[in-house]
């Protein structure tokens, strides 16, 4: 398991609000991927360094719960996890809170691929991304408990 770290934190804008009164699903999206680039950045892919080894971070697959409205002016939050990383391929999930209740309002995973940008096609992590993401394990002495039947959110306890 690995702990989750902030890499997002702003407010709901009355001009991301939809139809219905709640801010809308661009908007939800808009801010995950904003915590995706800090998130990769945190394992080393940071944009300079993909556009120096012209390398790219391409999404393959995603999965959103929405699990709560979210109104005109909320403070939001993102937390993100490592799932696993493979050879080419990253998996995470992005927890959003709302940052006045603390409440989870939206959950998503990604699983996204290292891309080699000149030839089009899956590239190997480099080990830095590899030594980055082992600093981010929790000690294996942890115990967890899961937090409700209907998410994947896991909580580290002492």
């Amino acid at each position: 398991m690995y702990r989750q770290i902030e890499t997002y934190r702003g407010f709901v804008y009355p001009s991301v609000i939809d139809h219905v009164g709640h801010m809308n699903v661009h908007s939800y999206t808009a801010r995950f991927d904003e915590a995706t680039w800090q998130f990769l950045a945190r394992l080393g892919l940071t944009p300079s360094f993909l556009k120096e080894n012209r390398r790219g971070a391409v999404a393959v697959d995603q999965h959103t719960q929405y699990k709560r409205e979210v109104l005109a002016g909320a403070l939001l939050h993102v937390t993100s996890e490592l799932i696993a990383l493979g050879r080419t391929s990253v998996r995470f999930m992005h927890h959003m809170f709302d940052s006045e209740t603390g409440d989870e309002v939206a959950t998503t995973e990604f699983v996204g691929v290292y891309f080699d940008t000149d030839h089009r096609v899956p590239a190997a992590l480099p080990a830095q991304v590899h030594r980055r993401a082992a600093e981010m394990r929790i000690e294996s002495g942890a115990s967890m408990a899961e937090v409700g039947r209907s998410t994947e959110e896991m909580l580290a306890l002492p």
